[in-house]
Order: C-alpha cells, then sequence, then structure tokens
C-alpha cells in the first residue's frame, strides 16, 4: 500500500514538473517581451534561479548535516548533467541556435568559473596542501565572481533594451510575473514530490545509498532544468534553454556552492574523482566548440552530447 502510494505521488511529481514548466516558459517569455529584453537574459536571470532552487536546498541541507561529499557532487554533477543530458536532449528534440554574444561571452563565462572551482578545490596538486578544501574565503572568492557577472547581465540589460523589435507579449507584466511564479511553484513541489517518491521506492525494493545518490539526488535535483530546457525546446524558445543550462550552471557553482561555503564555513570533501572535474570543464568546452561552428547545436551534436553522459555514467559505476 506504502509504495502504491509513492507510484501515485510520483506521477503527481511528474504532472506538475510538465505542467508547471508549460507556465513558466510562456510566463519567462512574456516578462521578457515585457521588459523589451533578450529572452537569454531572462533564461539566466528568473529561470536560471528559479531552476537552481532545488540545488541550493539540497547544499544548505546538506552541509548543516556535515555531509559534505554531497554538495560537492550535488554542484558537479548537475552541471555535468546539464550540459550532456540536458541540453543534449534538447538538441535532440530541435536544434538549438546560439547568438554570437553568447558563443562569445557566457559560454566562456561558465567554462571560466567551473575552471576557478577546479583551481580552488586542488589544493593537494596544486599547492602540496595535505586535503583538498574550499574554504570560507574560497566562497567569498567565488561570490566576487557572481558580483562580476551580475554587472555583466546589467550591463547587457540597458545595452539590449529596446535595441531591436520585440515580439508582443502574452501577457501584460503582471500576469506575466504571476505564470511564472505558478510555473516555478509547480517545478519546485513537482520535482521535490518526485525526488522523494523515488527516493523511497528505491528503499523498498532494496537500492543502495550510494546508486540512489547518482542516481535519483543527481538528476532529481536537475529535473527543473531539464523539463523546463524540453518544453522550451518544443516550444522553439531555444534562447530561453540555452540561457537556462548557462545560468544554473554559473547560479549553481556561485550561489549553490559559494553562499553555504562563505556562511557556514569550510568544506572538506572526503572523495571526488579527477574525472568528475575533468567532465565539468571539458563539457563546457565542447559545449563551446559545438556552438562555434555553426552558431547552434544540431541534432547530431546533441546526440554526441547523451553518447558522453552514457560513457561518463559508466565510468562512475564501473569505478
Amino acid at each position: 500500500m506504502e509504495t502504491l502510494l509513492q507510484v501515485v505521488l510520483l506521477i503527481v511529481g511528474f504532472v506538475l514538473l510538465i505542467k508547471g514548466a508549460d507556465f513558466f516558459v510562456d510566463g519567462a517569455s512574456s516578462t521578457a517581451s515585457n521588459f523589451r529584453v533578450p529572452k537569454i537574459l531572462i533564461g539566466l536571470t528568473i529561470v536560471a534561479f528559479g531552476t537552481s532552487a532545488p540545488e541550493l536546498a539540497v547544499s544548505f541541507s546538506s552541509l548543516a548535516e556535515g555531509s559534505t561529499d554531497m554538495v560537492l557532487g550535488n554542484v558537479i554533477g548537475s552541471n555535468i548533467i546539464n550540459i550532456l543530458l540536458i541540453l543534449g536532449l534538447g538538441a535532440v528534440i530541435h536544434p538549438i541556435r546560439i547568438r554570437k554574444q553568447t558563443i562569445r561571452k557566457e559560454i566562456p563565462i561558465a567554462i571560466l568559473i567551473s575552471s576557478l572551482l577546479v583551481v580552488l578545490f586542488l589544493d593537494t596538486q596544486l599547492s602540496s596542501a595535505s586535503v583538498n578544501q574550499i574554504t570560507r574565503s574560497d566562497g567569498i572568492a567565488i561570490l566576487l565572481f557572481f558580483a562580476v557577472f551580475l554587472y555583466y547581465l546589467i550591463s547587457m540589460a540597458i545595452h539590449e533594451r529596446g535595441k531591436k523589435e520585440i515580439e508582443k507579449p502574452k501577457w501584460k507584466l503582471l500576469p506575466s510575473f504571476l505564470i511564472t511564479g505558478l510555473g516555478l511553484a509547480g517545478i519546485i513541489f513537482g520535482s521535490n514530490m518526485v525526488v522523494d517518491s523515488a527516493t523511497n521506492i528505491a528503499h523498498t525494493i532494496g537500492i543502495s545509498e550510494r546508486l540512489i545518490s547518482l542516481t535519483v539526488i543527481a538528476l532529481g535535483t536537475s529535473l527543473p532544468e531539464l523539463v523546463t530546457t524540453i518544453v522550451s525546446a518544443r516550444k522553439g524558445e531555444t534562447d530561453l534553454a540555452m540561457g537556462n543550462i548557462l545560468g544554473s550552471n554559473i547560479f549553481n557553482i556561485c550561489i549553490v556552492l559559494g553562499v553555504p561555503v562563505a556562511t557556514l564555513g569550510t568544506i572538506t570533501p572526503e572523495s571526488f574523482s579527477v574525472i568528475d572535474l575533468v567532465v565539468l570543464v571539458g563539457s563546457a568546452v565542447i559545449l563551446y566548440i559545438f556552438s562555434a561552428t555553426q552558431h547552434k547545436i544540431s541534432r547530431r551534436e546533441g546526440v554526441m552530447l547523451l553518447i558522453i553522459f552514457v560513457l561518463y555514467y559508466t565510468s562512475i559505476f564501473l569505478i
């Protein structure tokens, strides 16, 4: 009976996720049109921050409980999944066109911040320290980089506002905000229900904690990005899809990791694999290469991203 209830909750969670994403994408698109700013900007801000909410909640609760591996693994795993799995699926559904400015600025910023995390973490390899740590000062440094990113976003908004013809908004500003908020609530509640019910089902049928954390939790906290990107791609809102992924990856490192560490103190993960860090930066570099060739991610390149994702996850299970 308990398992049946969890299955029902799982289904309800997915329904909330899908319908919430529909409202969220339409509301965010209408909001961009009301403000007369590019949709990539809304994707990098409202959509990115909203879909990163589950990761932020997991990081704070994990750090408060002393689960430092979960904090770093949450960020690294989510960022890898965002590019390899989510953008890969999005491109297979609908080729994702990339603006020149995104290739010149936003993707390099994502690569830079990912590289910063790797440099700050590899204390034993780079500075002969006894352990790898992310200290409170590292967290503050990450937040300073985020401040630079915010300055860039504000400059973009000022420079691009009203620069070109913007499509007529679907709703006025207040309804756009309300629909965006309603969609975000559906995404967050739906993702929580899916993660909780899937975890309970996994426990019931005897799946190990390690396997649950590598699959259910890592994929579960990325469900908002996954559903939002798929819905955006299906609706042809590729700027929102790309902005969502790039913004989420930057938010994950700077806010989901930076804020808890800067406020609650140093983390010392007990175990990590260098392959995780290589794939973290490498996936962002591959995204740049794919984007720079034809200013889009084609279906074939989407399939390639998915293949790399499968190979990476296979290596995790084998190791």
